[in-house]
């Protein structure tokens, strides 16, 4: 053992290294009475890391749902286009979820709805589906169109992408009276 020692003792003086023997400890090992080190398997240091670990996975999880349901649309608004020309008059939002431009008139509509609550029903043209692919083609929709419909299912509205509410309750009027 002597000699293995000596040899890098030997190699070490050559690459310019100082020898330490091996009974030392290393320079940066814990010394007694110092902090845990950063790998420390102790059963108490693991219940510690797994303690800590859930509450941060909860927590970063709740974050991001917070953020999901504040990027959902403020009321939720039927789809269902066969109520177009079904005896009561309808406002249709021709929606694409690529493009923010029907999302901001879906804003609008979220102030304005509760006037015309039990008079005109909102519904929602959602331009992926093939139902409402269809009715925008027909309608020449894109997204941003609000177009309105009387009881008996004749268009006598069509505006496309209102800047204000007051623009989108002006249309309103125009088409279903005040």
């Amino acid at each position: 053992m002597e000699s293995l020692d000596a040899y890098a003792c030997a190699a070490q003086w050559h690459c310019g290294r100082v020898y330490r023997p091996r009974t030392q400890t290393h320079p940066y090992a814990p010394q007694v009475g110092a902090a845990a080190p950063m790998n420390d398997t102790s059963p108490a240091a693991v219940h510690r890391a797994r303690w800590l670990k859930w509450p941060l996975i909860l927590l970063a999880l709740a974050g991001v749902g917070a953020f999901l349901w504040q990027a959902l649309p403020g009321g939720a608004y039927p789809t269902d286009l066969s109520r177009v020309g079904a005896g009561r008059p309808v406002l249709v939002l021709a929606h694409d979820t690529n493009y923010v431009g029907s999302a901001e008139v879906m804003e609008l509509m979220n102030g304005i709805r509760g006037d015309y609550d039990g008079r005109v029903d909102f519904l929602v043209a959602h331009l992926a589906l093939a139902d409402a692919q269809v009715f925008a083609e027909r309608h020449a929709a894109r997204d941003g169109t609000v177009l309105l419909f009387a009881a008996d299912g004749r268009r006598v509205g069509v505006v496309h992408m209102p800047q204000n509410a007051d623009e989108l309750r002006r249309a309103l009027a125009q088409a279903f009276g005040p």
